[in-house]
Parts: structure tokens; sequence; C-alpha cells
């Protein structure tokens, strides 16, 4: 497994966020970039996804284990009102914090369950693919805007 590709991914995705968070306004944080969801919103999500990802590996680790459940997309719909509740730059400080903690989680995981991991989903371990997904989304309401 390329694991420290991995890494660096989800390093550079962090510093993504980080960057693009410290160029948005407030009043852009607030801007649609389609359907229901704000920009807000979007890092808020993030923070969710990488959030779960992070019990994974606790749950993991607490009971020897590998246990990582699918959740479906209805899961984005359920949480967007939730989601739409936070304030803007809470939800941009928590996708942050979140990646950054993740990150740190993942690159202590031993080997044996970063390989699990990635034989249930390699989206668990490269958080990079996610992320990158929802920043080029940003960035093309932000152009177009």
């Amino acid at each position: 497994m390329e694991v420290e590709r991995i890494f660096q991914a989800n390093r550079e995705s962090t510093e993504r966020m980080h960057e693009m968070s410290n160029r948005l306004s407030d009043a852009q944080l607030s801007e649609s970039i389609g359907s229901d969801w704000t920009i807000s919103i979007t890092f808020a999500h993030l923070a969710v996804w990488d959030q779960r990802v992070i019990f994974v590996i606790e749950s993991a680790r607490r009971n020897k284990k590998l246990h990582a459940p699918h959740y479906d997309d209805q899961l984005n719909d359920i949480l967007t009102p939730i989601l739409r509740a936070i304030p803007p730059r809470e939800a941009v400080r928590m996708a942050i914090s979140t990646a950054q903690r993740l990150d740190h989680e993942l690159e202590r995981c031993a080997v044996k369950l970063l390989e699990e991991m990635k034989a249930v989903n390699g989206r668990l371990i490269d958080r990079s693919i996610h992320r990158n997904l929802h920043l080029d989304e940003i960035e093309n309401a932000i152009k177009s805007n």
C-alpha cells in the first residue's frame, strides 16, 4: 500500500482547506454551491465525514476489530438542517481541526488496520479524495459568483 503518498495527499487537502478558508469572506461562506448547500455547510459536511473515520479508527483500536458500516447518502440529506445551524466560521474551524486530527490518527495506525480499512473502502484512509471533491465545488461556486 502507498501509505506515505496517501498521508501526504491527506495533509495537502487539509492545508488546502486551511488556505481556502483564509481567502473566504464571511459573506462567501453563506453562498450557495448548488442544491441546499452553502460553502459553510460543505465545510461542516467534511468535518462530519472525517469525524466518522476517527470513530472507526478509535473503535477498531478499542475493540481490536474493524467495524466500518456503510452509511447511506441519505445521511447527507438528514444532516443538512443541522449543518446549516452551525455558524459559518465554526463550520470551517471544525472541518480543519477534524481533518488535522484525522490525518494524525491515520498516520498513527498500524499498517494492518490501514490495510483492513482500505479493503472496506479506500476513502476511509485517503481522505483527500472526499476533501478535494468538495473543495473543487467550493472553488467553482466562488468563480461563478
